[in-house]
């Protein structure tokens, strides 16, 4: 089958599925396959669940005519979703990065949403599946979307930018993650910089972080930049003091405003610029801008402020490299507060660099006093030195259950494979 007869059925029935534990009434199925698993087999069931249809590339599991055969389901997917997105005449606006491109959507989000119906890509569903069911999801009376790109090794924002055709990008930056798979932090330019490359190819708009002089250099030869920072930018912001939240007095062209927000950490004053420079520049009202930020509530482990007992924890665990790690500590140790501690676990993907750089983190926070340091993962085994060190986040959170520290301001941080919320269930 053809995609665009492919796209009659799908405005027929424009619910989506890939997986039978979440089937709608009426959803078309998509047979993906995975390194233990064959979506095909699934079919069968996804029909009796009540999907309508089931696409599937592997002849014998056709049943009848409720199974649509195509060579290969993901292309399928991927395909009928850059159909759907031709069909749509709205801004698209990709965001990808090393570092904090989820709360940089969320915010984003939020400030266009104050003035037009907005779609966006949920949580971090942000892959080569993630991309194109995003895309599925939105309806014709849409105004504006965004949509996050990751990725761990070169190709695929190219491969994103080609199925979601983006008119807008934003880099938020360029730092130590995926280091296995992109090779380096010259790599991770490169792939990140597919994103510039396709903007700059179809005269596309970029939103710019004036601070970071690498992407004016990745981005030469692209005409439309918008910029922000805390200087010489389009839009310019100062962090005001040195508050547990983040709090940012901004000018821009024809107004300025003071943002209080939710968040924590310094290292997030460009993701609320961003998110100021892209609302002002789509005609949003400074007050809307300053209600969208100020009313976003982080979750999921990024950024967020939690009470535990008599302690305050800083919950920044959703992922970790070297780069946002040193970020959230030089943040953390400039914070006004007594028994400081810090809960680090392992940051993973970094391939030959990984023993380099969890000895160079170690040396890292030695600069300053803490009152305890934990550290939780292999990694850490042969540079732990006198620090607290644990295999996982099972055996220290059995060690803080018979240890619970009281009256502390407490760091969290690490990849997401280190598990490190489970240390706040022996608080």
């Amino acid at each position: 089958m053809n995609i665009e007869s492919l796209y009659q059925i799908y405005l027929q029935h424009p619910a989506v599925s890939t997986d039978t534990r979440k089937i709608e009434a009426g959803a078309v199925f998509f047979a993906l396959k995975g390194p233990s698993f064959n979506g095909n087999a699934f079919a069968e069931k996804a029909i009796a669940l009540g999907a309508a249809y089931a696409v599937v590339d592997e002849v014998q599991y056709r049943l009848d005519e409720r199974f649509i055969l195509v060579d290969d389901v993901l292309t399928a997917l991927q395909q009928l979703a850059r159909h759907h997105r031709q069909q749509l005449p709205i801004p698209f606006i990709a965001i990808t990065g090393s570092n904090g491109k989820t709360t940089s959507k969320e915010l984003v989000t939020a400030v266009l949403a104050q003035k037009f119906i907005t779609y966006a890509t949920e949580g971090n569903l942000n892959n080569h599946i993630g991309v194109p069911l995003t895309i599925l999801k939105i309806k014709q009376d849409a105004e504006m979307a965004v949509i996050e790109m990751g990725a761990n090794h070169q190709k695929e924002i190219a491969a994103y930018c080609s199925v979601a055709l983006p008119d807008y990008g934003i880099i938020n930056n360029c730092g130590k993650a995926h280091l296995e798979g992109f090779g380096g932090i010259e790599g991770v330019r490169k792939g990140k910089g597919e994103l510039y490359d396709f903007i700059r190819e179809n005269k596309g708009t970029i939103f710019r972080n004036a601070d970071l002089e690498y992407l004016q250099e990745m981005a030469a030869g692209i005409e439309k930049q918008i910029t922000y920072g805390s200087t010489d930018a389009t839009y310019t912001g100062q962090i005001s003091g040195h508050q547990m939240t983040l709090n940012v007095a901004v000018q821009a062209p024809g107004f300025s405003v003071a943002v209080h927000s939710q968040l924590v950490g310094d290292y997030n004053f460009p993701n609320i610029m961003l998110a100021v420079a892209v609302g002002a520049h789509f005609g949003v009202s400074k007050e809307q801008i300053k209600a969208a930020i100020e009313n976003y509530l982080p979750d999921n482990s990024r950024s967020q402020l939690v009470e535990r007992g008599t302690n305050r924890v800083i919950l920044d665990a959703y992922n970790a490299n070297p780069t946002s790690m040193r970020a959230a500590i030089s943040n953390f140790a400039g914070l006004e507060g007594d028994n400081k501690i810090l809960w680090l676990g392992a940051m993973k993907e970094m391939g030959q660099e990984e023993a380099f750089e969890h000895q160079a983190l170690v040396g890292f926070i030695g600069q300053w006093s803490w009152k305890e340091v934990i550290l939780v993962g292999q990694e850490y085994e042969p540079c732990k030195g006198d620090l607290s060190w644990f295999a996982d986040s099972d055996a220290a959170a059995g060690y803080l259950s018979a240890h619970k520290p009281a009256h502390s301001l407490i760091l969290v941080k690490g990849s997401r494979g280190s598990k490190m919320e489970k240390l706040l269930e022996a608080l």
